[in-house]
C-alpha cells in the first residue's frame, strides 16, 4: 500500500526522516526500518554522522545524509549533533519523523511539535542504564531529565525486547511495543567457503562478533579460555572498547595462532565468516540493567547463519535458546568453565547437528518479515 497524496496528476510520496547518532554503515536495525518505510510507500532519508574512519556506504534504496561534526567525544559532541540535527529537521520537508534512541529524541520531538509532524520513537536499549553513564552522574542526569520530560508525551514507542519494554511501561505507564532486531530472511546468502576466506579446514571455528565488544562482554575471559580449548580457532570480528586489551592479552599469552581479530565488516561480509563457524558466542555479563536484559543482534545473526549458540545466562537470550533448542548456557564466566563447555559442545557432533537443524525452524519465526508488522500498522495511520 502506498502512502501518498495527489496534486493534480502528480503523485507525491509521503516523506519520512529517520535519525540515528552513528555513522549508518553497520546499523542493520535502522536499515531494516528504512526498508519497511520504503515498502510502505515513504520517500525515506536516513540521517547520521560521518566519522573520520567511516566506511563508504553500500548502495541503498533510500537517501542517506551523514553530518561531519567538529567534535567527536563527550558532552560537546552530543550537544553539537543534537543542535545540527534540530536545524536539519527544521528545514527538511517531512511527513513522519523516526527517532532512534534517546540521543536523537530531543531535536525530533521539538521539530515534531513545531511542525505538527507525527513522531515514532525507537529505543534500542534501556538508554539511561548503559554502563557508560554509570560513573558520569552529570551526563546520566541530563539524559534522565530529557527522557522524563518527553517520554510520557510520546504516542508511538518501540523497543527491542519484552524486558526493556516492561521497564519503560512500569516507569512511565505508557504502551511500549516490541520489535526485535531479527534479520530479514532474504538478507543473507552464503557465498564463500573456508578456503575462500582463508580459514582452516582442519580446525573447529568459534566466533564472537559485535560492534560493541566492551568491558563486561566476556571477551577477556574468552581469551584466557583459549589456553584450554582444543584444535579450535577463535574469530573476534567487530569493534569495541576492549579490542586493544584483547589483542594485548592474546600476544602476551602466545595465542596468536589460535585467535584472529577482524575489524568491523559490512553485514554481508561479516555473515560469510559467521556461516563458516561451528559455534557462535554471546558472553555478556549481567553487571548492569542494560546488559542483563539485552537481546544482542549477534544471537539472531548466528541463527540466520545456521550455527549453534553458546551464551551467558541472561533472561532474554535464555528464552530464545530454550524455546528453539539451538544451543546451551554457561553458568560461570570462569575461563576454565567456558573452555570446558566449548570443548564439550564441539565434541558432541550429534547435538551440534540437532542445534543447527533447529536454527532453521527458529528463523521461520524470528525474521523481520514477522516483526515489521507492528511498524507497518503505525505507518499506515498516516496514509
Amino acid at each position: 500500500m502506498y502512502l501518498c497524496i495527489k496534486v493534480s496528476s502528480v503523485t507525491i510520496l509521503k516523506r519520512a526522516v529517520v535519525s540515528v547518532i552513528n555513522d549508518l554503515s553497520t546499523d542493520v536495525r535502522v536499515d531494516k526500518i528504512c526498508r519497511t518505510l520504503s515498502k510502505c510507500g515513504y520517500n525515506v532519508t536516513l540521517v547520521g554522522r560521518l566519522k573520520r574512519d567511516s566506511r563508504q556506504l553500500d548502495k541503498r534504496d533510500y537517501k542517506t545524509h551523514r553530518m561531519k561534526l567538529l567534535f567527536q567525544k563527550e558532552a560537546v559532541f552530543y550537544a553539537e549533533y543534537n543542535f545540527r540535527l534540530f536545524l536539519y529537521l527544521l528545514f527538511k520537508k517531512a511527513d513522519l519523523l523516526y527517532a532512534n534512541d534517546l540521543d536523537t529524541l530531543l531535536p525530533n520531538y521539538l521539530v515534531s511539535k513545531l511542525k505538527k509532524i507525527p513522531l515514532v520513537y525507537d529505543s534500542h536499549e534501556y538508554f539511561t542504564g548503559v554502563p557508560e553513564l554509570e560513573n558520569n552522574n552529570f551526563a546520566r542526569n541530563c539524559w534522565i531529565y530529557i527522557e522524563k520530560k518527553i517520554f510520557p508525551k510520546l504516542k508511538h514507542i518501540f523497543t527491542v525486547n519484552d524486558s526493556i519494554a516492561g521497564l519503560y511501561r512500569k516507569q512511565y505507564n505508557k504502551e511500549v511495543k516490541v520489535v526485535r532486531n531479527v534479520p530479514l530472511k532474504t538478507d543473507f546468502n552464503r557465498e564463500k567457503n573456508r578456503i575462500e576466506l582463508g580459514l582452516p579446514l582442519e580446525k573447529n571455528i568459534i566466533i564472537l562478533q559485535g560492534a560493541g565488544i566492551n568491558v563486561d562482554r566476556g571477551g577477556e575471559e574468552l581469551i584466557e579460555a583459549m589456553n584450554y580449548i582444543e584444535n579450535t580457532l577463535l574469530l573476534i570480528i567487530g569493534g569495541g572498547d576492549v579490542i586493544d586489551t584483547l589483542k594485548t592479552m592474546t600476544k602476551k599469552m602466545g595465542l596468536n595462532d589460535r585467535i584472529v581479530f577482524i575489524n568491523k565488516l559490512p553485514y554481508s561480509e561479516l555473515m560469510q565468516y559467521t556461516s563458516n563457524a561451528d559455534l557462535g558466542l554471546t558472553l555478556d555479563k549481567g553487571t548492569n540493567i542494560n546488559y542483563r536484559f539485552s537481546l544482542p543482534n549477534k544471537l539472531f545473526d548466528y541463527i540466520m547463519a545456521g550455527i549453534p549458540v553458546l551464551s551467558s545466562d541472561l533472561p532474554e537470550i535464555r528464552k530464545i535458546i530454550e524455546k528453539y533448542d539451538i544451543g546451551e548456557i554457561i553458568e560461570s564466566h570462569k575461563p576454565m568453565d567456558i573452555a570446558g563447555k566449548i570443548n564439550q559442545m564441539l565434541k558432541d557432533k550429534e547435538k551440534l547437528k540437532k542445534y543447527t537443524l533447529n536454527t532453521s525452524s527458529a528463523l521461520n519465526e524470528l525474521c523481520w518479515e514477522n516483526e515489521e508488522v507492528e511498524l507497518i500498522n503505525v505507518f499506515k495511520l498516516y496514509a
